[in-house]
């Protein structure tokens, strides 16, 4: 009987020992899976973080493009109110023509890398600098008299007002 009772017995303490080894086993599974999913949480953030950086990063590029060619434009724009102002002169007819063509030429150079004039028949002080009132029931309410300076818009945003004189 001694010899079933140890049998018994280390039956049971193997039983222990494996319930022990399956129990250790399991926390170590948990921490596992627990350590996988800090790891993923963490690999989402990084993910979502540099998303984030490359959609910054392009809207930034955008927008420093867009501010430098706006630059450029506004630096040439006096050249071109210069040359219209002669146009406005008497002088030698062919020169006059030449002048006219180069005009042109400038507008539709302009017109081709998006630049265009800003339209003045209605006063709005998004697009328009009004620099002169006027009553006259002539015109109508808000109605743009005189522009003293055309004004240039680069898709939505103004490159320069156009300086008006408004009625009403």
């Amino acid at each position: 009987m001694d010899k079933e009772k140890k049998d018994q017995e280390v039956e049971n303490e193997a039983e222990k020992n494996d319930a022990a080894e399956v129990n250790s086993q399991e926390k170590e599974l948990n921490e596992t899976k627990k350590q996988l999913a800090e790891t993923a949480d963490k690999y989402l953030r990084v993910l979502a973080e540099y998303d984030n950086f490359r959609k910054r990063s392009q809207k930034e590029r955008d927008s420093i493009y867009g501010d430098a060619y706006v630059d450029c434009i506004k630096n040439m724009l006096p050249i071109i109110d210069n040359l219209e102002r002669v146009l406005t002169l008497d002088g030698d007819e062919r020169f006059m023509d030449g002048l006219k063509l180069i005009v042109n030429q400038t507008h539709d150079a302009l017109n081709k890398m998006g630049v265009h004039e800003i339209e003045c028949k209605t006063f709005d002080p998004n697009i328009h600098n009004a620099v002169m009132h006027i009553e006259d029931e002539s015109y109508g309410e808000g109605e743009i008299v005189e522009v003293f300076q055309k004004g240039y818009i680069y898709g939505e945003k103004v490159i320069r007002y156009a300086m008006v004189k408004v009625a009403n």
